[in-house]
C-alpha cells in the first residue's frame, strides 16, 4: 500500500507540475503559440509522463481551463459574501469577475481561446458548472424578496451570465482595457439597478 501511495503521490505531483507550467504558458502566449515542447521544458516532465496524464494539448488546456474557472468562481463568491443583501452580493460578485477580466491570462484561458480550442459547448458547460450556480442562487434570493418576478430566476440567471461574459469580452478586446473596465462596470450596475427597479414597481 505504501508503494502504491507513493506512486500515486508522484503521479499527482507530476500532474500539478504540468498544469502549473501549462497555465503560465497558455496565459502568457495563448494556446496556439504554446507547444507541448515548451510545456515539457518548463515543467521538466518527460513526454511520456505528460501523455500519461493528458492525451493531447487540447486536453491539457481543458484541465487548465477548469482550474481557472474554479478560481473565478471562488473569487467572485468571496466578493459576493461581502454584501449583506442579495442585490449587493450579486453586484459585488459581478464586479469582481469584471476586475479579473483585466488579467491577460484569464482573458486567454477563460474567454478568448476556449471557444476555438474546446468548442462552444464545452466552454458553455464550464461556465454553467462554475458560474451559473451562484447567479441562480442570487436571483432566487431576489425573487424571495419580491425584487424579481417568481418563475423568472432561471432565464434571468442565463441572461446575467451572457451579459457578464460579453462585458468581460468587451474589456478583453478593448485598446484601453482600464477604461473599458469602468464602462463595463457601470453598464452592469445599470443593468442590475434596472432589474431591481423593474421588479419593485
Amino acid at each position: 500500500m505504501r508503494v502504491a501511495d507513493r506512486r500515486r503521490a508522484r503521479g499527482e505531483a507530476t500532474r500539478e507540475h504540468l498544469l502549473a507550467a501549462a497555465r503560465e504558458l497558455f496565459g502568457e502566449r495563448g494556446y496556439d503559440a504554446t507547444s507541448i515542447e515548451a510545456v515539457l521544458e518548463s515543467s521538466r516532465v518527460a513526454r511520456g509522463a505528460l501523455y500519461h496524464h493528458f492525451q493531447s494539448k487540447a486536453e491539457l488546456f481543458d484541465a487548465v481551463a477548469v482550474e481557472v474557472f474554479a478560481q473565478i468562481a471562488e473569487e467572485t463568491a468571496a466578493a459576493a459574501r461581502g454584501g449583506t443583501k442579495p442585490l449587493e452580493q450579486l453586484r459585488a460578485g459581478s464586479q469582481a469577475w469584471l476586475g479579473m477580466a483585466l488579467d491577460p491570462a484569464v482573458q486567454r484561458i477563460a474567454l478568448v481561446d476556449p471557444p476555438t480550442v474546446l468548442g462552444w459547448t464545452r466552454w458553455r458547460s464550464l461556465d454553467e458548472q462554475y458560474t451559473l450556480g451562484g447567479l441562480r442562487a442570487s436571483l432566487r434570493s431576489l425573487a424571495r424578496e419580491g425584487r424579481i418576478p417568481a418563475g423568472e430566476e432561471e432565464v434571468l440567471a442565463y441572461m446575467m451570465l451572457a451579459a457578464l461574459n460579453e462585458a468581460a469580452l468587451f474589456i478583453a478586446n478593448a485598446d484601453d482595457q482600464e477604461a473599458a473596465l469602468g464602462t463595463a462596470r457601470a453598464a452592469i450596475d445599470t443593468l442590475l439597478d434596472r432589474l431591481a427597479a423593474e421588479s419593485a414597481s
